[in-house]
């Protein structure tokens, strides 16, 4: 197994704790941020990561040289210039053996998602079904959603709270997708279903392969969206999701507690 953690971001709803330091070594559960991610990555049988860094990227090399996890872990360096996700994944290509699946993990997302099986199911799929990617994806509360046909493969993107609709299916267009409300009966809607988006996906060989087409930096989602139509990309549903994106300062002490629930 092989995975990526995104830790390259500048961390900007954290201030002022990433004036001074990366996102990835804020400290929750009295741990950094990444520490907990490697650790659910190793245990889940992932022997070779690779961390993208850029916001004091030396202190994240440091850290990760200080600590011995039991993996080989690997550095992408964005240090130069900051990739955002597609671009970033796209630069550390090359530190993959992209002829099998990449599980990619936000450093800044808390889970009980039991990342070996994702990554076998991405792995059956991606031989079975020839996907190319694996989205996980909950009926989690928020306003922006990825849309997906009765075969749970990606077609759009809606933000609910505008109205804005992005996909390359032109039947989407002109649809008004309302805020669901947590049952599947509510997720449907003109006969496709909202999923909110995790932060956690895993990618095949044709991503990486695609992406020699992209510019140097670009968004993965926006890579997801145009080339939903040529590509296969599904979603893979977890209803008993407990997940928490630690991504501002207020919910720093709430997240120490969810990191003690889930036994981090």
């Amino acid at each position: 197994m092989q995975s990526m953690i995104f830790a390259a971001g500048l961390g900007t709803r954290l201030k002022p704790l990433t004036d001074r330091m990366p996102k990835a070594l804020v400290r929750v559960g009295g741990k950094p941020l990444i520490e907990h991610v490697v650790r659910q990555l190793v245990a889940a049988g992932s022997r070779h990561i690779v961390v993208n860094v850029h916001h004091f990227a030396n202190q994240i090399i440091e850290y990760l040289q200080q600590n011995d996890f039991g993996a080989d872990i690997r550095v992408s360096d964005e240090s130069e210039m900051l990739l955002d996700t597609g671009g970033g994944i796209k630069k550390a290509a090359s530190l993959f053996n992209t002829n099998e699946p990449v599980l990619i993990h936000n450093v800044d997302i808390l889970s009980n998602v039991h990342l070996r099986a994702l990554y076998d199911y991405a792995c059956e799929a991606e031989t079975t079904q020839k996907v190319d990617s694996v989205l996980l994806v909950s009926q989690r509360k928020t306003k922006r959603y990825l849309i997906f046909d009765k075969e749970m493969r990606l077609v759009g993107w809606t933000n609910t709270d505008t109205g804005e609709v992005k996909t390359p299916y032109e039947a989407l267009y002109g649809l008004t997708f309302m805020q669901p409300y947590g049952s599947n009966t509510a997720n449907e809607q003109h006969g496709y279903t909202l999923f909110a988006f995790s932060g956690i996906h895993v990618v095949g060989r044709k991503v990486f392969e695609t992406m020699n087409e992209c510019p140097e930096k670009f968004p993965i989602m926006d890579f997801y969206l145009k080339y939903a139509k040529d590509l296969h990309f599904i979603g893979k549903v977890k209803n008993d999701l407990k997940l928490m994106d630690v991504g501002k300062l207020d919910t720093l002490s709430e997240a120490d507690a969810f990191a003690q629930q889930l036994g981090y």
